[in-house]
């Protein structure tokens, strides 16, 4: 049986961890907050599907050696949010291609802060060291101005539009060697 790798990382402002089941209540929170899922699903998640979520980023641990971090600011402790890589094998057209694809959600007061370039730039550093240089994958709502901002720092671009769940969304990649 292969040892399961949930690595912490620890970044200038920033330390992410493998999501715990005492993370629920303000994951919740987050999730639930309109201003969050505006861009990402269009509405305020139930307990029901974010245990859901939960359960999936650590699955996505376990079987795949990959997923979501909870990202916590060093100094307070106060809970940032969630950034990670899954695959969640969507039904999107175009395809994705079987590559990484990489998240971010982070609490409202966090935003605008540059918590989430941190942590994505983290979080892609550390695939990187542990799988080699790949192409990651990301989609947006493309009137998401934040996290589309978030991405193109962190050497993403847009490779193609797509629909997915019957919304528009932006579909960009990251190749090797971007930074």
């Amino acid at each position: 049986m292969s040892t399961i790798v949930r690595p912490d990382i620890d970044t200038e402002r920033l330390t992410m961890r493998c999501p715990r089941l005492d993370d629920f209540e303000e994951a919740l929170s987050m999730w639930g907050d309109p201003n969050v899922t505006r861009y990402i699903g269009g509405k305020p998640s139930t307990r029901e599907e974010m245990w859901a979520r939960l359960l999936r980023y650590v699955g996505h641990w376990d079987l795949m050696g990959f997923g979501f971090w909870v990202v916590r600011e060093k100094s307070t402790g106060r809970f940032v949010g969630e950034v990670g890589l899954a695959d969640f094998r969507r039904e999107i057209e175009p395809s994705l291609g079987g590559a990484k694809e990489a998240g971010w959600a982070l609490s409202p007061w966090a935003h605008g802060k540059g918590f989430a370039t941190e942590a994505v730039r983290a979080a892609l550093g550390w695939a990187e060291g542990r799988f080699g240089p790949e192409r990651v994958v990301c989609i947006i709502d493309p009137e998401n101005a934040a996290s589309l901002q978030v991405a193109h720092k962190c050497g993403f671009r847009e490779f193609a539009r797509g629909s997915y769940k019957g919304a528009t969304t932006l579909m960009l990649e990251r190749l090797p060697g971007a930074r």
